[in-house]
């Protein structure tokens, strides 16, 4: 009998042990968003991403739909957004943006 408590013993530090790193793993803090470098480099490289993907797309498209097809973040797709309607090159309606 003796020789159950201790192998049940030496079983349960085993499984608060196995508790605690589920915890640790759970209350790990959450990565930082990135940051969107505003510089005129970046504007022109995300303005030509979401040239593109309108291009490809030949119809009008969401910002969010924009974002998915170019593979960028919404931030970075209103910046390109800014750029190409600054030259002219972007027609908007009912919340859709479209090449002019």
């Amino acid at each position: 009998m003796a020789e159950k408590k201790t192998t049940k013993k030496a079983a349960a530090p085993k499984a608060e042990e196995a508790k605690k790193t589920t915890a640790k793993k759970a209350a790990a803090p959450k990565a930082a968003k990135a940051t969107v470098a505003v510089n005129a480099e970046n504007a022109g490289f995300k303005a030509g991403d979401v040239y593109q993907a309108l291009a490809a797309a030949e119809k009008a498209l969401t910002v969010k739909e924009i974002a998915k097809a170019a593979k960028i973040s919404e931030e970075e797709t209103l910046l390109g957004l800014g750029w190409l309607f600054k030259e002219g090159k972007l027609a908007a309606a009912d919340d859709k943006v479209t090449l002019a």
